[in-house]
């Protein structure tokens, strides 16, 4: 699994007009699944996107979950795209959807599970994803 996580000032998700989705400082997620994930990975991508210290604080960095920040959640296949060759990416890589959403899912819930307020998107939705990255900090998390 993978994941780009983004220290955010705020963040939304709106799907057909609608924010379905919405945080203030906190972490912005976005969540790729492979072909070969499973439960296990998606357990331990929870575990490091709450514990990721990319908060600084005046006794070093701090975690999401260190400062009860929130995590908006957005699964994002085209994470596995294959762009290597040609002018048109390959999406072999990414898990089908009844094989991704499941796993998206138990990101989320594990997170929960850890403490952290947690928004999300749409599954499978054409999202408008907006966010203001503060620093910038942005990290490619793999697992």
């Amino acid at each position: 699994m993978r994941a780009v996580v983004s220290r955010v000032a705020s963040a939304s998700v709106t799907v057909d007009g609608a924010v379905v989705g919405e945080i203030g400082a906190g972490l912005l997620a976005l969540v790729g699944v492979a072909r070969d994930d499973d439960a296990d990975r998606a357990l331990v991508l929870a575990r490091r996107i709450h514990e990721l210290r990319v908060f600084p604080t005046g006794d070093g960095a701090r975690s999401a979950g260190d400062l009860g920040h929130p995590v908006l959640v957005v699964s994002q296949f085209t994470l596995y795209a294959d762009t290597r060759k040609g002018r048109r990416p390959s999406w072999d890589g990414a898990a089908p959807a009844e094989v991704a959403e499941p796993l998206v899912t138990a990101v989320v819930e594990e997170l929960r599970r850890r403490g952290s307020t947690v928004a999300t998107g749409v599954f499978g939705a054409r999202m408008l994803v907006s966010s203001v990255n503060e620093g910038p900090m942005t990290l490619l998390l793999e697992v």
